[in-house]
């Protein structure tokens, strides 16, 4: 690829062939991901279950398990890519791992060891090559031509919800009409072409080569820091990091204890997910908290930037864990909303209602994609320099911060439509779309910035991993929804709410949009201290 060398050089010509694969790969998760729900709630699988809130428990259960192996499992793919094989191979391979997967859903729909394979395959296969394809977009550009990045990366937010909203209206009409086999086949299709597009850029690319053996690599300098010892001075960093090891291994022993032994202190609904869940969120909150205090320590060991480079990834940490909160609103869109909406009565009556195309309350989630494909324009050629002229400008982190408050807000609408619902009056499904709107906002706010904000952030030797981190916060998003139900099932609990008067469902609600609340609150007041990196390729 040829550049000339000014600061606005030309458009990486290879981007055409991610974006493609982008393209068609959202349509082949998006199309399964969103009949996943009323798939499993009128299904065989599920047939020991009676009809009811057990059986929309038990979906949404495996949903957000499904979704938590989708988002855990970046981490393999960032650090197999920036250790050994490169961004592109990784892809590749792992993209061929996801077709087996779709073969699996379309052959097994009526066999649960079939079934609950494919969709192991396709969160190993889609969580693997979740951060690098951002990544690998990012590596097409350098210093001359960065200015185009940010165009890029939201055009490919908009590609991601263009596959999404096809994907989310005929999926629901294919699995309606034509049964699980074509519904989920189809999607495997997109999948298959997604692959092949990508291997016809193999000649453009610009390849990064991995980083092997790279003696100031992130976790070579934290081991660093945690086990220098300065004259006269203790430990307390690597005390810190070892109580999180020791905790997680506990977890997981108690885990494990618990499945041949009553212990009657141990949640029972505490499976190995939750488990594993919480082990990895307590190694990586006190593993980073003791690295930070004894940082300086490595200093002189290490290169001053590969220190500095760990500061910032610590830094970045801190951001993530304060939006996992949004993706336990965002992802209940395919669960809880869909629940929410098979309550709701469809407006067939209606003259302006398209009864020809919308059957199902499934395709409501189309109305997120649509929407992301009219704001991100809005906002970049409207909000944003409206709010310019103002005097205020709209950084990352601001951005990210309103987009968390507002999906709190989307979900208090939601607590009111519940409310309706539960009074015993029929409410049109119609009614769904302003909480559709508010959480996609607040979607295009966090998620759409974040892709440009967590390149941007990461030192080049760990651009991999740390998009591995930024797409790990969904997996913590859905543990939190997985805790909740798990919460909900305990005696006590269900006491408490029924003294409010509220229904199950329209507590929940409530309680999400004031976990929002405070997550924005908390983002707000550490992105006021955040230092903002600029980590592009030197050309």
């Amino acid at each position: 690829m040829s550049t000339v060398q000014t600061a606005s050089g030309p458009m990486p010509r290879q981007i055409a062939y991610i974006i493609g694969n982008e393209a068609c790969e959202r349509f082949s998760f998006y199309g399964m991901r969103n009949i996943l729900v009323p798939f499993l709630i009128s299904s065989v699988l599920l047939g020991y279950l009676p009809q009811g809130a057990d059986r929309d428990a038990a979906a949404k259960d495996i949903f957000h398990t499904f979704v938590i192996g989708v988002y855990f499992f970046p981490l393999l793919g960032g650090w197999l890519a920036d250790r050994f094989f490169g961004k592109y191979h990784t892809i590749l391979w792992f993209s061929l791992i996801y077709c087996a997967g779709h073969a699996c859903l379309a052959m097994f729909e009526n066999n649960a060891t079939g079934f609950y394979t494919g969709l192991f395959l396709i969160a190993l296969g889609s969580g693997g090559i979740k951060p690098l394809v951002v990544s690998f977009c990012g590596d097409q550009f350098d210093q001359t031509n960065k200015s185009k990045a940010k165009v890029v990366f939201d055009a490919f937010y908009w590609i991601i919800n263009f596959g999404s909203f096809f994907a989310s209206l005929l999926a629901p009409l294919f699995l309606r009409h034509y049964g699980p086999a074509v519904a989920f086949g189809i999607p495997g299709v997109l999948m298959f072409i997604a692959t092949f597009v990508f291997w016809l850029g193999r000649k453009e690319y610009v390849n990064v080569p991995p980083t092997r053996r790279d003696p100031h690599a992130f976790f070579e300098v934290v081991k660093t820091a945690l086990r220098a010892r300065h004259a006269g001075e203790g430990r307390p960093g690597l005390a810190v990091a070892m109580v999180g090891v020791v905790s997680a291994a506990v977890m997981l022993a108690l885990w494990l204890l618990s499945a041949t032994v009553a212990l009657p202190w141990w949640p029972t609904d505490f499976g190995f997910v939750i488990t594993a869940c919480l082990a990895l969120g307590v190694i990586i909150a006190l593993g980073g908290w003791g690295a930070s205090l004894q940082l300086e320590r490595a200093r002189g060991l290490h290169p001053d930037a590969a220190v500095d480079g760990v500061r910032a990834v610590l830094r970045i940490l801190i951001v993530f864990a304060l939006v996992t909160p949004f993706w336990s609103l965002f992802d209940q869109k395919a669960s809880t909303w869909i629940i929410q909406g098979r309550e709701m009565v469809i407006p067939h009556g209606s003259a302006w209602w398209p009864s020809w195309l919308i059957q199902d309350a499934a395709q409501m989630q189309a109305l997120n994609p649509l929407l992301v494909m009219l704001l991100i324009p809005f906002n970049n050629l409207v909000l944003y320099p409206a709010l310019r002229r103002i005097g205020f400008e709209p950084t990352a982190l601001r951005r990210m911060g309103w987009g968390i408050a507002i999906s709190g807000t989307a979900w208090i609408v939601a607590g009111g439509l519940q409310l309706w619902i539960d009074s015993g009056d029929e409410v049109s499904l119609a009614w769904q779309s302003v909480p559709y709107l508010l959480l996609t906002f607040g979607e295009v706010l966090v998620s759409a910035t974040a892709l440009e904000f967590a390149y941007s952030q990461a030192p080049q030797a760990m651009k991999g991993v740390i998009m591995a981190f930024w797409y790990l916060t969904s997996t913590f998003g859905s543990l939190w929804v997985l805790l909740t139900n798990a919460g909900v099932r305990n005696e006590a609990v269900t006491a408490y709410i029924a003294s409010t008067g509220l229904s199950e469902n329209a507590f929940l609600m409530f309680f999400f949009a004031a976990f929002a609340f405070a997550a924005a609150l908390a983002f707000g007041l550490y992105a006021r201290r955040y230092p903002m990196q600029d980590n592009y390729r030197v050309a």
